[in-house]
């Protein structure tokens, strides 16, 4: 099933480690990084002596110290006690003190750790505050502390002097897990939660049903777990083109969590300050319900629970049809009874309406209800269901699609088909958490797909989930207060283990651990990658699998402003790993140069680059065409912005001498949704112009089409304006295959300082497209001018 059977990935020894040792002095290796952090002189040791001191009317201290007591038992160092906090306290030696305080003013969920010679004192205004303060407390540990295994009676343990003040970026700070494609037994979920709290993020969404399986036992529908909750096990076939169920065929494949499960797992999670939002979904992807309940979908049935994806998917819940409005306020009375969380998420997403515009009972409902079509139908499915959730005294969550036809008057929008949904949604004044594809999608490879698991598709590495940032800069100053934080998901498709899901999720969630916590300007990848170091040490003591993570050498170009010249700038997420480079297009090995420093480069030329380890490159080359040519490094005006989901290099992008390929995610293409390009490139003084190109990508089965024209125009001024031509487009947008349509333009030799180029959008995807109606993408990487 898999180009490279994933238990044949490599899983770590262990070695027992007695004496250990703090890190350096000078620095820590805290993740996420905290607000304000001071280095102290000296160490604090602990030792048998060691006494932890609480507030037992207090009742958050005494949990908190519980967990640092017992890491350090299951390390050797036994004999610790918890006592209860005296008057005065500031003469006691070898203490650790766990205290709620206003003091100071700290912020939501914030905390300050002092560490002295003497004491360790964790200040918090709340429960939440005192547990990131102790996880922060721990990381300061070597992370052979997680080893397990006893020490010695002289097992020492010291920790640098430091003072940290600190608290997070974002309210939410979120991971989901699908159970649904594949189930994961509570023990699993349990150390999930684990991984989740011990870098501050706050909240696991479950997504707990789907098309291939129901997950919760539901009291007064037991047949979603009887029958909802099994497929038949196709597990040797290709996900996406697995056989249906046949008839005499058993489903013998899936599981569900009982209600007393989901109770231990909720109580679990929040003694670890972690919230479990739910998902329920609806009105599609639901399969899994109709072929228990037929009598709840348009047609009737009869329905089998999928072993894998059929698309499109026309069996959804009937919206013309009250028995299914009974049956979901019945279903989620049951599930809120479980979860006391906030937010309930009830889905939203993908919903084909195909069988609505058939179904006699879904047109009734749109003319009884004044409705306009079936995306309105949707929004009053949607509506109505959060009026009821809103009479339980919570708030409905929805993927992005709930935006269609009207979103629902008080409904979160998680934001998944990249940041126009969380734009949209913050402007309307609704709270939106981001969660785009492109940086959020920890089910994407990671890596090279050819020395990875089979995975859905996508490339996401560790450094793209880094630099992301969560508030869309289009949004006012009023409207980011609506950007609640940031998730990441992993969805289960190609994922059927508990190692796949660690080796998926990790070490990306630790990234966007720190993207949701940390200050954005104190955010660094090559210093956060060399703290995540010591980070992946203490996951193999852990006993936790992951991804080393990309190989792959980036080459991009940057313009010195100083000397006029055009530098290649090459870097990886891998530290210590140096980079071997051509510049006459030949493949580097480890005798070509070694990457330092930026390479000044005067003309055309093919860049290539790898990273070798023991004489073996380890990724596939990189390869970059870099075209010189008048505009590159020259200054570019924006009078229409790209979307940023694909910004590709940013400002300078379409004049960087750097081509892309046919792949729209290569991260040389800049993307325009719905609107035209139109940049304006400033010579710095008159130059005479003969040609001018545009490279356009067409993919129409990722709704990226040709632009109907581009115009090129030339000034002296930048005010009086020369049309030199509209280049038409004479390709079909039917055309199934990805291709590169470059738009040229010669002429005679023309002075100008500055030249204009727009690219018309048609606005829409065309009416015979899947999209139909639906904002249409233009993609362009580069500006070549002579």
């Amino acid at each position: 099933m898999y180009k490279k059977s994933f238990e044949l990935l490599f899983f770590f020894s262990l070695v027992c480690i007695i004496a250990v040792k703090a890190p350096a002095q000078n620095e820590t290796t805290i993740i996420p990084k905290p607000f304000s952090l001071k280095m102290k002189p000296g160490t604090f040791e602990f030792n048998r002596g060691t006494t932890f001191y609480i507030h037992s009317v207090d009742k958050e201290t005494g949990p908190v110290a519980g967990f640092i007591k017992q890491l350090l038992e299951k390390a050797g160092l036994t004999g610790l006690n918890v006592l209860e906090e005296p008057a005065d306290i500031r003469n006691i030696k070898n203490a650790v003190v766990f205290r709620l305080t206003n003091k100071g003013k700290i912020p939501a969920e914030g905390y300050i750790l002092t560490v002295s010679p003497e004491q360790i004192i964790v200040e918090a205004p709340c429960g939440s505050g005192l547990f990131y303060g102790m996880q922060s407390l721990i990381q300061l540990f070597p992370p052979e502390v997680y080893s397990g295994k006893n020490g010695s009676e002289s097992l020492k343990l010291s920790i640098p002097c430091i003072e940290i003040k600190d608290h997070p970026r974002f309210a939410y700070r979120g991971m989901h897990l699908d159970v649904s494609r594949h189930f994961f037994p509570k023990e699993f979920i349990k150390q999930y939660i684990d991984l989740i709290a011990m870098y501050k993020m706050n909240v696991f969404h479950w997504h707990l049903t789907d098309d291939n399986g129901w997950r919760i036992e539901i009291k007064k529908y037991p047949k979603l777990t009887s029958i909802g909750a099994w497929r038949v096990d196709h597990e040797n076939e290709p996900w996406d083109t697995r056989a249906r169920q046949k008839p005499g065929e058993t489903a013998t494949y899936g599981g569900f969590y009982s209600q007393d499960e989901i109770r231990e797992i909720v109580q679990y999670a929040a003694s670890r300050y972690v919230t479990i939002i739910p998902e329920i979904e609806m009105p599609a992807h639901s399969v899994e319900v109709l072929a228990a309940y037929p009598e709840l979908s348009c047609t009737g049935g009869p329905f089998t629970v999928p072993p894998g994806t059929y698309w499109p998917n026309k069996d959804i819940l009937c919206a013309g049809n009250d028995s299914v409005f009974t049956f979901l306020e019945n279903v989620l009375t049951e599930v809120m009874e479980l979860f006391p969380s906030r937010y309930i998420h009830i889905g939203g997403d993908e919903a084909d309406k195909t069988n609505w515009k058939t179904c006699k009972k879904c047109q009734d409902r749109i003319k009884a209800e004044g409705l306009k079509d079936e995306k309105e139908l949707q929004s009053y499915f949607i509506k109505r269901i959060e009026k009821f959730i809103l009479s339980k005294n919570r708030r409905l969550i929805g993927w992005d699609e709930i935006l269609d036809g009207g979103i629902a008057p008080e409904a979160t929008v998680m934001s998944w088909r990249g940041v126009e949904g969380g734009i949209a949604a913050a402007r309307q004044g609704h709270d939106a958490i981001m969660t785009p594809g492109d940086y959020c999608y920890f089910d994407h490879y990671q890596a090279d797909p050819e020395t990875e698991p089979k995975a859905i598709g996508g490339f996401l590495t560790l450094k793209k989930v880094y630099s992301y940032e969560p508030v869309p800069e289009e949004l006012t100053q009023d409207e980011q207060k609506h950007i609640l934080g940031a998730q990441g998901n992993v969805w289960t498709e190609f994922i059927p283990s508990v190692k796949q899901v660690e080796y998926m999720a990790l070490p990306r969630m630790i990234a966007l651990a720190e993207v949701d916590w940390s200050p954005k300007t104190a955010r660094n990848f090559v210093e956060f990658r060399t703290r995540l170091n010591v980070h992946l040490k203490k996951l193999d003591f852990m006993k936790v699998t992951y991804s080393p993570g990309s190989f792959k050498a980036d080459i991009n170009t940057l313009f010195d402003k100083k000397t006029g010249k055009v530098k290649v700038v090459l870097s990886s997420e891998q530290p210590g790993f140096p980079i071997y480079y051509t510049l006459d297009g030949k493949n580097p090995s480890t005798k070509s140069a070694v990457y330092t420093d930026p390479i000044d480069i005067s003309g055309t030329v093919v860049i290539k680059a790898g990273i070798f380890s023991d004489g073996k490159l380890k990724e596939k080359l990189s390869e970059r065409n870099f075209l010189f040519h008048f505009a590159v490094g020259k200054k570019i005006i924006y009078k229409t912005k790209c979307s940023e989901r694909y910004p590709a290099g940013g400002q300078t992008a379409l004049i960087d001498g750097l081509r892309g390929s046919k792949d729209h995610h290569d991260g040389l293409w800049q993307g325009y949704l719905g609107n035209d390009l139109d940049v304006i490139i400033d010579f710095g003084k008159d130059i005479p112009v003969t040609s001018v190109m545009l490279t356009m990508l067409q993919n129409q089965k990722a709704w990226i089409f040709l632009p109907k024209f581009v115009e090129y125009s030339l000034s002296s001024d930048g005010k009086k304006w020369h049309s030199v031509n509209q280049v038409l487009n004479t390709v079909s947008p039917k055309e199934e295959t990805a291709f590169i349509q470059p738009f040229t333009q010669a002429f005679p030799a023309t002075p100008a300082r500055y030249l204009r180029v727009t690219a018309k959008n048609y606005g829409v995807c065309p009416a015979w497209h899947e999209g139909a109606g639906e904002p249409s993408w233009i993609f362009a990487d580069e500006i070549v001018v002579y």
